[in-house]
């Protein structure tokens, strides 16, 4: 008598969802529903073709050491459609001047002593105070979470957090790094200080070699992307999948424990049992989805940012671009609206018609987002007028694209791994089989939350063989 086949519910098709989905299809031996609650799969992931144009309204990108993403591409037949980014100088917006991002310069910590003491981006004295790393003892208790800002402000002082690295943080968290955790977004630096005491030697010592090149050889990216758009990803996965495995326009309303299964009531009015769940659906959607379960309501502790980009085209004689950088980001002394601008025409060379200019400008930040909910005209007024202020822009852009994500960048404040722990234990006693991954517990970019999809499967497996 063949045994009943194992039936597993993935709430949420974002990437996180549909790594999950695609890795467990692979192994073959459960079967699985995916619920999306919209008719579009990828979450933030959304690429436009306009005009001869690709313009990403989320991610444009994911880090290249993590393996994960340029695997999965590998794994859907997109392997040759991994592109990397023009290799340009980046910039600081200070005082109405961009100043070169410093050689050597990883997270803002240095590596390279020169380039740091040649940059003008910050004064003698901030130089100085950032030397103190050097001779400074270890910041807080061992294994003590701290925020990201205090730490670097306790090793560097505010002028280097400041001037350089809460720009370029910030630009990935879209956080406070005042209120962002050190041990739940680069615990590697924590690491770093333990062992070695000074930051900056430490990261000197852990910090690779560059390997050497033949001559006329292309160095490595530092990011990749796929030539028609990271939503090409998405939409390879979903072609992979059986058709029946994915339901959109279905959202999950309820979710109860059933004798030895979870019984799932959705959109649709159906109800489905399955032997297992795991839920890829950003916090505030999971513990709505286990409202009954006053554990969930730890959840209510990870706070979120709105935020907004717009993707702006141009004819290339329109825009006077005297700086050969690919983009900066803003330091937060700055008297502007915008966080950050990427010259994208030349940082993904693919995405633009010869003769054509794209520019990507952020808005808004942690506690100041009014301006995201401005009318479209008006954040291409205020980016074009920050922009005009460093580059002369005649007239305005042939065409725009504004995207606004609400509420939907999860900060990982001061004492987040210790929260999501908790909720994950708590899961494991009252929930055994229900699982949590995604963007708002361990990771924001693209690898993360297909490392998380990954290690759900493993889980998954683990608990259907217990």
């Amino acid at each position: 008598m063949t045994a009943e086949r194992k039936k597993v519910a993935i709430i949420g098709g974002g990437i996180t969802g549909l790594s999950a989905a695609f890795y467990l299809y692979k192994e073959g031996n459960m079967d699985f529903t995916l619920f999306e609650a919209t008719d579009h799969l990828g979450g933030k992931i959304q690429t436009v073709k306009h005009e001869g144009f690709t313009i990403e309204r989320g991610p444009d990108s994911f880090v290249a050491r993590k393996k994960s993403a340029s695997k999965l591409a590998a794994d859907v037949g997109l392997e040759s459609e991994l592109v990397g980014n023009y290799k340009g100088q980046a910039f600081v917006l200070n005082n109405d001047t961009l100043y070169p991002i410093p050689g050597g310069a990883i997270m803002g910590i240095p590596t390279e002593l020169g380039p740091f003491i040649e940059t003008e981006l910050f004064s003698a004295s901030g130089k100085a105070r950032a030397a103190l790393d050097f001779i400074l003892p270890r910041t807080g208790r061992e294994n003590e979470d701290q925020s990201l800002g205090g730490f670097f402000r306790k090793r560097l002082g505010d002028e280097i957090v400041e001037n350089l690295i809460e720009p370029l943080l910030s630009g990935i968290y879209a956080g406070d790094i005042d209120r962002l955790s050190l041990m739940s977004t680069f615990p590697q630096f924590y690491e770093v200080e333990r062992k070695y005491r000074s930051l900056i030697l430490g990261m000197k010592k852990t910090t690779p070699a560059p390997k050497k090149q033949e001559e006329g050889a292309k160095k490595p990216s530092n990011f990749l992307t796929l030539k028609n758009g990271l939503e090409s990803l998405v939409k390879a996965i979903e072609n992979a999948l059986p058709p029946e495995s994915i339901r959109k326009k279905t959202a999950a309303e309820s979710l109860r424990k059933y004798d030895k299964k979870y019984e799932l009531r959705l959109s649709s009015g159906e109800k489905e049992r399955f032997d297992a769940v795991l839920i890829t659906t950003p916090h505030m959607t999971a513990r709505k989805l286990l409202e009954d379960y006053s554990f969930m309501g730890i959840l209510r502790d990870i706070p979120t940012t709105t935020v907004a980009n717009v993707a702006m085209a141009f004819d290339e004689e329109k825009v006077n671009l005297t700086k050969d950088g690919t983009g900066f980001v803003v330091s937060r002394n700055a008297n502007y609206t915008i966080t950050a601008c990427t010259f994208t025409h030349r940082k993904w060379l693919h995405t633009t018609p010869n003769g054509k200019v794209l520019l990507r400008t952020y808005v808004g930040r942690p506690g100041n987002s009014e301006i995201v909910e401005a009318t479209d005209e008006e954040i291409i007024d205020v980016s074009l007028h920050d922009l005009n202020r460093l580059i002369d822009i005649k007239g305005r852009p042939d065409f725009y694209f504004v995207t606004r994500w609400r509420e939907a960048m999860p900060q990982y404040t001061v004492g987040h791994q210790f929260r999501i722990q908790a909720v994950k234990e708590n899961l494991a006693k009252q929930l055994p089989g229900v699982f949590l991954a995604g963007s708002s517990y361990e990771g924001v970019g693209i690898p993360d939350c297909i490392d998380q999809g990954i290690d759900a499967v493993k889980k998954i497996t683990e608990y259907m063989k217990g």
